[in-house]
């Protein structure tokens, strides 16, 4: 089961390239797909299936929108930094719109946390619910589950942007809250090399989070993929259950041909 991010995991790493940083926490993370809290809260497994599936098509949906989003904060820190290869300094004004995209970039990453926890979520209660969900195999490797999938894609996706703000001597510590965030940010735009150091780090994070969300996306395609095996075979159990029950109750007798009088045999 996907477990809650302590304080000191949560990894307000990536506030390296925003403004106010604070990667979702378990409890609200279903927001980003606005189904894990109703999953846990339905009482009515028909209902739970229903919205398991139509959030599935959502939720991909969103991981197109989103890796797109990336890749076009990719190229637009790309075209920043060659801007900042031919002058002194980013103007103030131009500086505003890269904090703009930092904080976009921010969004991708909560917004694949959050799909990552929900999803993970939605197995650990089909398998709750579910016994012959839980006793579905699947074909991730060492005989994995999708929520213990999910969470190492998200603690590799956090690892990943801490590596990247290391390497560029930046600490979490400088990011730990919104202020003093916006005083890095200040900070680093003071001087052309400031300005470079944080759209190094915010394009090698936006072109992770391509690669990332591809991943997500791949994560996601198999989970729902094994999601209608079991759909279809949940759904073949019951029809084949109820023409059992039809049968049970059909006339034990022999009708009689139409057109035959009724009559005493003795």
């Amino acid at each position: 089961m996907l477990h809650r991010f302590s304080k000191t995991h949560r990894f307000l790493l990536v506030a390296a390239v925003s403004s106010a940083l604070v990667l979702p926490d378990p409890a609200n993370a279903g927001s980003a797909t606005g189904a894990a809290t109703e999953w846990t809260q339905l009482a009515n497994n028909a209902e739970l299936i229903k919205l398991l599936e139509s959030s599935g098509v959502q939720v991909e949906n969103q991981l197109t929108q989103i890796s797109q989003l990336a890749e076009q904060i990719q190229n637009q820190l790309k075209i920043y930094q060659n801007m900042l290869q031919n002058t002194a300094q980013l103007p103030n004004h131009i500086w505003g719109e890269v904090e703009s995209d930092l904080k976009r970039l921010q969004s991708v990453v909560s917004q694949g946390q959050g799909i990552a926890f929900s999803m993970g979520n939605a197995d650990d209660i089909l398998k709750q619910r579910f016994p012959s969900y839980a006793d579905l195999k699947t074909n991730l490797p060492d005989g994995a589950s999708f929520s213990s999938t999910y969470q190492t894609w998200s603690d590799t996706n956090r690892d990943t942007i801490a590596g990247s703000l290391n390497a560029a001597s930046l600490t979490a510590d400088q990011f730990e809250t919104e202020e003093s965030t916006m005083a890095s940010l200040r900070s680093m735009s003071q001087s052309a090399d400031g300005q470079m150091k944080a759209l190094q780090v915010g394009h090698q994070i936006a072109a992770q989070q391509v690669a990332q969300m591809q991943k997500l996306r791949g994560l996601l395609s198999q989970q729902m993929t094994m999601m209608g095996t079991w759909l279809q075979a949940n759904q073949t159990d019951k029809d084949l259950a109820q023409k059992r029950r039809e049968k049970f109750f059909e006339p034990a007798g022999r009708g009689i041909p139409d057109g035959q009088m009724m009559e005493p045999r003795w």
